[in-house]
């Protein structure tokens, strides 16, 4: 356990949390009313909504403790009783949105959708991705940030790796005949693709957001399309997805 988090777990038992009260003579008694843990608990959530949103609005590097507890309506000292400063703040937000991440790409990359058809392929796995991205655009900011926490940035560089595995993976059943270097190239390219598209759908909103993701996954098809070939598993129709 990091010292920025053992710190804000000493301090929001010493708040709100749902350690043991001591008896007289130093044994641990009963536990504190879990009403104060779920206070505690419903605080350092309330807390990390508002830095979420401070991050996004300011980013990283010139957001501040002060603006995180007044986005959250509460006063620096309550923060403090939380999380001793910005960093700790970052580390706990940040291992949230890696943990809800990693249960999102799990859920996207199963055998049932490596299993469909290309064009339903793209959609099954690319939906939830960017789903994501624009519902926690606070991830981007902090697994890209310049001067952001040592910590995340090991452990997103730890996911990337993963996840183009995952992808090199998938491909691999569309693309049979391959050699495995060449299988690898085109799973960078892919991954690639989709962080510059990415970059651009989060960048807009409404029927332009709609209309860029289209247009991520019709340039996808078009470039994994021909190198699928007529007689690969898994053929789909020529057609980009959604297109007449």
């Amino acid at each position: 356990m990091s010292e920025a988090k053992a710190t804000k777990g000493a301090a929001a038992d010493g708040a709100d949390g749902g350690s043991t009260v001591g008896t007289p003579d130093g044994t641990p008694g009963s536990a504190r009313p879990r009403r104060r843990q779920a206070r505690g608990e419903a605080r350092i959530a309330q807390l990390l909504r508002a830095a979420a949103s401070v991050f996004c609005t300011s980013g990283y590097t010139a957001s501040s403790t002060n603006a995180i507890a007044r986005e959250a309506g509460v006063s620096p000292g309550t923060l403090y009783q939380f999380f001793p400063n910005k960093e700790a703040i970052a580390v706990e937000l940040g291992d949230q949105l890696l943990n809800r991440w990693r249960d999102t790409y799990g859920a996207a990359f199963t055998q049932s959708h490596i299993e469909l058809p290309l064009d339903r392929m793209l959609d099954a796995i690319l939906d939830p991705l960017i789903a994501f991205n624009c519902e926690n655009p606070a991830f981007s900011v902090l697994m890209h940030g310049s001067e952001i926490p040592g910590r995340i940035t090991e452990e997103h560089d730890t996911l990337h790796a993963t996840m183009l595995t995952r992808v090199e993976s998938a491909l691999a059943g569309y693309l049979p005949d391959v050699p495995a270097d060449q299988v690898r190239r085109i799973a960078d390219m892919t991954f690639m693709l989709f962080k510059a598209g990415l970059d651009l759908i989060m960048a807009h909103e409404g029927e332009e957001r709609a209309a860029y993701i289209q247009e991520l996954k019709t340039i996808m098809f078009r470039y994994l399309d021909p190198l699928v070939g007529d007689d690969a598993p898994h053929r789909a129709a020529r057609r980009a997805p959604h297109t007449p």
